[in-house]
């Protein structure tokens, strides 16, 4: 009897844990919804002020949701939930936002924690400095100071990286990227490492964008992917349907250009930063493969 109490109990267990990671069945019943946005995710995803957020991922994020809606069969509020780089895997985790939709990349620690949707962004990773730093790669880091958003890996891929090997420079944080990127503009650090698209992005909306330029060695290559909870095998079938609709229908590539071609908000900044060929072969092949495949290539 005891044995068999445990069983009923284990059971139970485990299909509250399948529920549980059961989001459409979640938002139907609810009503609602939650995105996980940045603030300034280049233009991933920023924020015009308020509770308005917008960018390439966003607009993706937010052509899933009404596909889920037609899943569901429900109109569903949808909420959009501010996420920093140390807080989004854990909000997304403990249920408070239900698809993360920034600048995150996949890769396989995070895969043991959270699941991704097929890739939809590739970003090379480089860096952000004064034009007028003499700074042109790596080895002009030595003794500068480097800045990095508290919560990213960029900086652990530049240690990695064998051209930073016995290099000697200093790391600060910044909060989010664009106080990483004050951090450099109000010249507190020489250089921030982040991912290219999201440097653009910043410095596409400085007060004086010809201040600053992108310069260095690629450091890593990264897929960049909307992020869900573990093994909602539902909620990634929905969102990949979307993004194979979007690709098949040439949408995603209309978006694309939207985002990183033409004039953004609210200061009509172009971040002028063509599909790369990684990008373009992930939607030709579409899959979720980490950061560390890329890296084997």
């Amino acid at each position: 009897m005891h044995k068999k109490l445990l069983w009923i109990l284990g059971a139970a267990l485990a299909a509250g844990s399948v529920h549980a990671q059961d989001t459409l069945a979640k938002v139907k019943a609810s009503g609602a919804i939650t995105m996980g946005v940045r603030e300034s995710s280049g233009v991933l995803s920023y924020t015009l002020g308020g509770s308005k957020y917008v960018g390439y991922h966003v607009a993706i994020c937010e052509a899933a949701i009404e596909d889920i809606e037609k899943a569901v069969g429900r109109k569903l509020e949808v909420k959009y939930q501010p996420v920093t780089s140390q807080n989004r895997i854990p909000l997304v985790q403990n249920g408070t936002v239900d698809l993360e939709c920034g600048s995150t990349t996949n890769n396989t620690a995070r895969q043991k924690d959270v699941s991704f949707a097929n890739t939809t962004f590739v970003e090379e990773v480089r860096m952000a400095v004064k034009a007028n730093s003499g700074i042109q790669s790596v080895a002009d880091l030595k003794g500068k100071t480097v800045a990095t958003t508290t919560g990213t890996t960029s900086v652990q891929t530049l240690r990695k990286n064998k051209r930073a090997a016995n290099l000697d420079f200093k790391e600060v944080f910044g909060k989010d990227h664009a106080d990483s990127f004050l951090l450099v503009e109000s010249g507190r650090a020489d250089a921030f490492v982040m991912d290219g698209s999201l440097l653009a992005g910043l410095i596409a909306r400085s007060k004086n964008p010809a201040d600053f330029k992108i310069v260095g060695e690629v450091l890593s290559v990264e897929p960049i992917a909307i992020m869900v909870r573990k093994d909602d095998a539902a909620l990634l079938k929905s969102i990949n349907g979307t993004i194979a609709r979007l690709t098949k229908s040439g949408e995603l590539d209309k978006l694309y250009d939207k985002w990183f071609m033409q004039p953004t908000p609210p200061t009509g900044a172009t971040v002028k930063l063509p599909m790369s060929e990684s990008l373009k072969d992930a939607l030709k092949n579409p899959n979720a493969k980490p950061m560390e495949d890329y890296a084997a290539k």
